[in-house]
């Protein structure tokens, strides 16, 4: 079985996953099982009300996901995805509340560059995989073991960059043109000035 065919069932049975993403290793469940986030929140220590990303492995799976995404915002997804880039759109049909913590009106998008995973159909919940507050791993060996004992499935995906995201706010991209980059991380701010301007 592949990894992706693994990971996938994986997600199928409630599980988490720890998985290479393009930036850092990831704790991954199915978004819409409270189980199994309530378990992934409580492997970081990370209180449930923190919001996580909901992430797809392909970028035309996600945009056929968001149809209330507005063009602007939708051609700005497309310019910065796939990539080391996690978009805040407005979330205003409430999708995938559990990932939005104490703001359903907004959702945290990812899509990454892993090759291992790409044949993934299902969007997942997405975090760290790591102790809240604590360093991101770059290797497999780095997420912490409590974690690594814990979880279903481990894939190992060699040493990653291990810099986080950058989080853009495309909250008020649509009706005004305006964004923020909230953490400058994996993309450069200038890139993401480049590509929204």
């Amino acid at each position: 079985m592949t990894d992706a065919a693994t990971f996938e069932r994986c997600m199928s049975t409630g599980g988490v996953a720890v998985f290479p993403a393009d930036t850092v290793y990831g704790l991954a469940c199915d978004p819409s099982s409270a189980d199994a986030v309530r378990r992934l929140n409580s492997l970081k220590g990370r209180r449930l009300s923190k919001p996580s990303a909901v992430m797809f492995f392909d970028r035309d799976l996600a945009l056929d996901a968001l149809p209330e995404l507005g063009p602007r915002t939708r051609a700005a997804f497309e310019r910065l995805l796939p990539g080391g880039v996690t978009l805040l759109v407005p979330n205003p049909r409430h999708r995938w509340t559990l990932a939005c913590g104490a703001d359903p009106g907004t959702l945290g998008l990812r899509v990454p560059v892993v090759d291992k995973l790409r044949k993934v159909r299902r969007p997942v919940l997405q975090s760290s995989a790591n102790h809240a507050g604590e360093p991101d791993a770059r290797r497999l060996a780095d997420v912490p073991e409590p974690i690594r004992a814990q979880a279903d499935l481990l894939i190992d995906g060699g040493e990653l960059p291990g810099t986080a995201s950058t989080v853009v706010d495309l909250r008020a991209y649509e009706s005004d043109g305006v964004y923020e980059v909230m953490r400058e991380g994996a993309v450069s701010r200038q890139s993401v000035e480049a590509a929204l301007s």
